[in-house]
């Protein structure tokens, strides 16, 4: 936990990772962005590095992190696309100022301009989201199993079965949870 925050949880597909910046929605929620800088953090760790965040910014940063939780749910659920959560995805992917840029290992990366701001990044995160979303990419969008978290998370196993957004975390939460049960019931038995 780096001053006092909770650690990012960060995956390999950006999108869903933004809204991981939100944990244990149906728990006890876990606000890893509380304060602007913990944004400028999380896009630095994630490539988009910007030089700063107003409080306004976070909270637009807010709003497409809950429309895209909300889509990608939807279509993870094979759902209709909340309309309200479309518009604001869109929004910020067309105000965007990004260019995709090839690494020398054929690999996609987002190169922010010397005077980018916060918008300009979410417009990277937009578009990754609307990818995924429209199912351009390898993979399915998947809901965490874990009563509590419920993530929308990015398939990419090769049986496309994952049922944790983060084994290291709701996944083996899970798993102890079932183990003590078992003990539990298993040293009742035997009494």
């Amino acid at each position: 936990m780096r001053d006092g925050f909770p650690d990012f949880r960060l995956g390999s597909v950006l999108a869903t990772s933004f809204t991981g910046t939100l944990s244990e929605r149906h728990g006890e929620p876990v606000e890893r962005i509380p304060v602007p800088h913990r944004l400028v953090d999380w896009l630095t760790v994630s490539g988009l590095a910007v030089e700063s965040c107003t409080a306004a910014q976070l909270d637009l940063a807010r709003e497409l992190r809950e429309s895209i939780h909300a889509a990608a749910t939807a279509a993870a659920i094979q759902d209709a696309l909340p309309v309200a959560a479309v518009h604001v995805i869109n929004g910020f992917s067309a105000q965007g100022r990004a260019a995709a840029t090839l690494t020398p290992d054929g690999k996609r990366r987002w190169l922010l301009g010397p005077d980018s701001c916060v918008e300009d990044a979410l417009g990277v995160i937009a578009a990754d989201a609307i990818s995924i979303i429209a199912g351009e990419r390898d993979g399915k969008l998947a809901l965490c199993a874990s009563p509590t978290c419920r993530a929308a998370f990015f398939d990419t196993s090769r049986s496309r079965t994952r049922k944790w957004c983060d084994m290291n975390t709701c996944g083996n939460r899970q798993k102890k949870a079932r183990f003590n049960a078992n003990q539990r019931k298993s040293s009742g038995s035997a009494e």
